[in-house]
């Protein structure tokens, strides 16, 4: 059987993951909202997620606000999928 991926085996991680896979793009506040964590947790698991690329992160501002959008990559769609499948294979599905 294959390992399952550490990195997106966080609860977190693998929330902000599954949201990221089935929208273009979501900013913090979105996240947060969904996931129900706070925000520093979610900072931190977002870093992660960015230093292996399977996000990008672009902070902006919309007026004096600060916005910061996450989008999935390539590399991190395949890593997602993979971890999918390998989640069936535990599965037997």
């Amino acid at each position: 059987m294959k390992e399952l991926n550490p990195l997106l085996h966080s609860q977190l991680r693998l929330a902000v993951m599954s949201i990221l896979m089935n929208v273009e793009e979501a900013d913090f506040v979105y996240l947060k909202e969904k996931t129900e964590s706070t925000a520093g947790n979610l900072s931190v698991q977002i870093d992660k997620l960015t230093t292996a690329g399977y996000i990008v992160v672009e902070k902006g501002f919309v007026g004096k606000k600060t916005r910061t959008v996450c989008q999935i990559t390539d590399l991190g769609r395949a890593a997602f999928e993979e971890y999918v499948e390998a989640l069936k294979d535990y599965l037997n599905l």
